[in-house]
């Protein structure tokens, strides 16, 4: 993996709902109207339009991303995806690097040069943090990697400083390889 890819990534400890960018990733569950966590804080602070849109979109399945306006948030835009409930099966991988690729795909898709994504499934869903860190990371340096699209800048920002710290560590390993 080149330096070009990693250049375009970076790790951030903070608040998602705070960040100037094209487009936040929302790790939500399946209705998209809301819940706890990073989902309530990003309805919350994007306020009620937000989940009037969400109503008219069906809901989505796990793996896959729909996008809405952002409304009251700072980023322009927010791509809806339904991260994997932990199980331990084989299965829990794919669906959490395709919630990546997925909404990847749709801000390029939309145009949209930055994104910024949580740590998809790593709260009430259960996901050990160290290998949803590895999935998102990999899967987000495949995408850079083959995609020409109109992304130059991913931001995986993480609430927690042990969180940051994981992911750091982990991105400074693979850009040394």
């Amino acid at each position: 993996m080149g330096k070009e890819i990693f250049d375009k990534i970076e790790i951030m400890q903070g608040d998602i709902t705070k960040l100037d960018v094209d487009v936040i990733v929302n790790a939500a569950n399946r209705s998209l109207l809301g819940g706890g966590g990073v989902d309530g804080a990003i309805h919350s602070a994007a306020g009620p339009k937000l989940l009037e849109e969400c109503k008219k979109l069906g809901g989505c399945n796990t793996g896959e991303a729909k996008i809405t306006k952002g409304y009251n948030l700072k980023a322009r835009h927010v791509i809806h995806t339904v991260g994997p409930v932990y199980s331990g099966k084989p299965r829990d991988s794919l669906l959490l690097s395709q919630c990546y690729f997925n909404s990847l795909e749709h801000a390029a898709q939309n145009n949209l040069s930055s994104i910024a994504f949580p740590a998809i499934s790593c709260g009430v869903y259960g996901y050990p943090l160290r290998d949803a860190c590895r999935i998102a990371i990999d899967t987000v340096c495949r995408f850079l990697k083959e995609e020409k699209g109109s992304v130059t800048k991913v931001i995986l920002i993480l609430f927690s400083s042990k969180d940051y710290n994981i992911y750091e560590k982990y991105l400074t390993e693979i850009s040394e390889m």
